[in-house]
C-alpha cells in the first residue's frame, strides 16, 4: 500500500510560480511511475505530468509544456511539479498519483488533491 500527501498549493496571481510535492509512504516508490493529474470541478481529472521509476522519461500535457518541470527524489520518495508563469486556466485541484507499472493514466493509488488558484 502506498499513501501520497501532496502539499504546496496555494493562490498565486498570473505569472507567478508553484511548486507542488508529493511525499509517498510506502515500500516501492522507486519501481512507480508517477504522475500529476488536475480536476476542474466535477471535470474529468486529467494527467498533466508525469515521470517513468528511474526519472527518465517525462510527459507533459499540452498546455504545461514549456511551464513546468516534473522531478522526482528515489531517496526522499518524493515527486515535485515545478509550475511556472501560470495562467488562470491552471486554477484547479492538483492530485499526486502512482502506477504499479508504466499505466498512469490509470493510476493505482491516489494523493487527497491540494488546490491551486490562480488568479488573473
Amino acid at each position: 500500500q502506498v499513501q501520497l500527501v501532496e502539499s504546496g498549493g496555494g493562490l498565486v496571481q498570473a505569472g507567478g510560480s508553484l511548486r507542488l510535492s508529493c511525499a509517498a509512504s510506502g515500500q516501492g516508490f522507486s519501481s512507480l511511475t508517477m504522475g500529476w493529474f488536475r480536476q476542474v470541478g466535477e471535470k474529468e481529472r486529467v494527467l498533466v505530468a508525469a515521470i517513468s521509476w528511474g526519472g527518465s522519461n517525462t510527459y507533459y500535457e499540452d498546455s504545461l509544456k514549456g511551464r513546468a518541470t516534473i522531478s522526482r527524489d528515489n531517496a526522499k520518495n518524493t515527486v515535485d511539479l515545478q509550475m511556472n508563469s501560470l495562467k488562470p486556466d491552471d486554477t484547479a485541484v492538483y492530485y499526486c498519483a502512482a502506477a504499479i507499472g508504466n499505466d498512469i493514466p490509470k493510476p493505482n493509488y491516489w494523493g487527497q488533491g491540494t488546490q491551486v488558484t490562480v488568479s488573473s
